[in-house]
């Protein structure tokens, strides 16, 4: 009965750490987010983009015993160009291999199995998180979240999105895109993880937003700075009564010998079980 992504975590937050300031990565896995991510890709120039990736594999092959429940990301830039094949054979051939990496500008379901193929060939563990920010990718969203057991979430990106998509980016232009990529995590039993809020001075509407991505199904959204990130976590972390709620329907159905139970009026069906146990997993882990 106890359907659930046996790699859930928490991400609820994530934050990016430049990977050409080494020196900030303790600070971001101090912050409160979920996942930091050691950024390869759109923060560094090109003539930085070798250095960078040198830091960060230096940071993994340093990192010691992990104590934390921090996930550890590195963002490679997209397979499709010379940098993130480099980054991928530079992180291949390291003595140590990352949690998870993070797939940028994604836009078909071949280019996660080249990955995976890769990763398998070196017996290595490394996890996946998946970007879904083009009109491709978008288009190929479903096939996209369910090419490799490796992934854990899809990401919405909402910059690159809207750019491609010639909409702007806000939160009714980018409705039905959202929407698409939730359905499409759903419907492979991952996270869906909602792009960052980019007015730092916004508060009031990173709080809207953050309320309005959890209501359509995301798990997280990303943050520009550490002092976004209590209120994502916040918005983000089940409430008591959520938590109460889940419990209850677990015990019900437990009861029940039917795939549906009728509580405080309501009827409710079995499916939504998996959701339940998903909210005190999370509890939990938090």
């Amino acid at each position: 009965m106890k359907n659930i992504n046996e790699n859930i975590r928490a991400r609820r937050s994530f934050i990016f750490a430049p990977a050409l300031k080494p020196e900030m990565f303790p600070k971001a896995l101090s912050s409160g987010a979920d996942i930091v991510c050691l950024e390869l890709e759109d923060g560094v120039a090109p003539k930085h983009k070798l250095s960078a990736r040198k830091n960060a594999i230096d940071i993994v092959e340093n990192e010691k015993e992990i104590t934390d429940k921090v996930e550890r990301v590195i963002r490679v830039n997209s397979i499709r160009e010379e940098f993130g094949l480099h980054d991928l054979i530079g992180i291949l051939n390291a003595k140590k291999s990352p949690q998870s990496l993070m797939i940028p500008k994604v836009k078909s379901a071949s280019e996660i199995r080249i990955i995976d193929d890769l990763l398998s060939e070196k017996n290595l563990n490394t996890r996946l998180q998946i970007i879904i920010e083009t009109n491709e990718g978008l288009e190929s969203c479903f096939e996209i979240a369910q090419s490799s057991k490796r992934i854990d979430a899809l990401l919405f990106g909402l910059v690159d999105m809207s750019a491609d998509l010639r909409c702007p980016n806000n939160w009714d232009a980018l409705y039905y895109a959202r929407s698409k990529a939730v359905h499409a995590a759903a419907s492979a039993g991952i996270d869906i993880i909602d792009g960052p809020h980019l007015d730092l001075n916004d508060e009031e509407g990173l709080i809207k937003n953050c309320k309005l991505a959890k209501n359509l199904g995301f798990c997280g959204k990303g943050s520009i700075h550490p002092k976004q990130i209590p209120v994502i976590n916040e918005i983000f972390t089940p409430t008591a009564s959520e938590i109460e709620k889940a419990q209850l329907i677990i015990e019900e159905f437990k009861k029940s010998d039917t795939g549906l139970v009728v509580i405080d009026g309501k009827l409710i069906e079995k499916p939504v079980i998996r959701n339940m146990y998903r909210i005190l997993e999370i509890a939990k882990i938090i």
